[in-house]
């Protein structure tokens, strides 16, 4: 007998709650969260569509957990601790064997950062997946786009380039060593510790989802500044180094998304407090664009981002 949409929720996504600020969780028809006093709620949404953000034979494992982790990196990014998340779910029929692997690894995750699923729906359609999360930060903490200034530090954390290389070794490339170049393509973590860190001492902050250039460039555009990017400081794994070397394509790392590392502002005398992983890759002017230093000469690129309806 085909499972319920109750019942469905009830085997793949019912767990006790795990954190403190959550109340009410599955089964009834709100949530209800307790905000501590001090602290304001960040929310974030994300869809991911099939054959638009992942292909038809993506591992449901890795999509559940990688649907979760985006959208937890766009709280890494406010320095927001995630506390709960909501999910959405429009799927063709109902395969039992696909679910268990997707919830596997969107709980897995969930778990790890002790994060509640509280809440939901689930219809038939093409497959789509929605996730809303919602996160705590002190008030007047939190960090955003438009507060960079001129002089400031530019930092990344990780390494970037490498889940973009991971989407082209899917689409056909071959190298001696994919295996982590697909590790982040597939199953990004988001830099939660680093955001809790870094929001004592950034002026602006965003996570890398549709390329540094992209990304950078919507903090520039908020807070109105410009900046320089030094390619030879670009923290790069030795594969996609070697990818550079072998095909030319110098731009990958610096337009390439989904690695979910996070970029920041600091001032100089802040960056001196940083104990996190992290490379100074540029600094903030008043150019009003983003140049990168390339080779001794200094290139301007356009820093507009993936969209769906252009």
């Amino acid at each position: 007998m085909a499972l319920s949409e109750f019942g469905l929720i009830q085997r793949f996504f019912t767990q006790p709650l795990k954190n403190s600020a959550n109340k009410l969780g599955i089964g009834d028809d709100c949530a209800l969260m307790e905000i501590p006093e001090g602290y304001q709620l960040a929310v974030t949404t994300d869809t991911m569509v099939e054959n638009v953000h992942f292909f038809k034979e993506a591992n449901p494992y890795c999509l559940g957990h990688k649907l979760l982790a985006v959208n937890l990196s766009d709280l890494a990014s406010m320095g927001a601790e995630p506390v709960a998340v909501t999910l959405a779910l429009t799927l063709p029929s109902v395969n039992e064997q696909w679910l268990a692997k997707f919830s596997k690894g969107f709980l897995t995750l969930a778990n790890k950062y002790q994060v509640d699923l509280i809440g939901g729906d689930t219809t038939q359609g093409a497959l789509t997946l929605t996730v809303q999360a919602l996160g705590l930060v002190p008030k007047n903490k939190a960090m955003t786009r438009a507060k960079a200034q001129i002089g400031d530090l530019i930092y990344v954390t990780g390494k970037i380039g490498d889940a973009g290389l991971g989407l082209k070794i899917k689409q056909g490339y071959s190298c001696e060593f994919p295996e982590q170049s697909l590790q982040q393509f597939n199953q990004p973590l988001p830099c939660i510790k680093e955001g809790l860190i870094i929001r004592e001492c950034a002026n602006a902050c965003i996570d890398i989802s549709d390329g540094i250039v992209a990304d950078l460039g919507h903090i520039l555009e908020k807070s109105n500044v410009g900046a320089l990017i030094e390619f030879s400081k670009l923290p790069l794994s030795n594969e996609v180094q070697t990818y550079i070397k072998n095909t030319g394509d110098w731009q990958l790392p610096l337009i390439a998304g989904d690695d979910y590392q996070l970029c920041f502002t600091i001032s100089p005398e802040n960056a001196k407090q940083l104990t996190i992983d992290c490379q100074q890759i540029g600094i903030i002017d008043n150019h009003k664009n983003l140049r990168v230093l390339y080779q001794e000469k200094i290139i301007t690129l356009k820093t507009q981002g993936y969209e769906h309806f252009s």
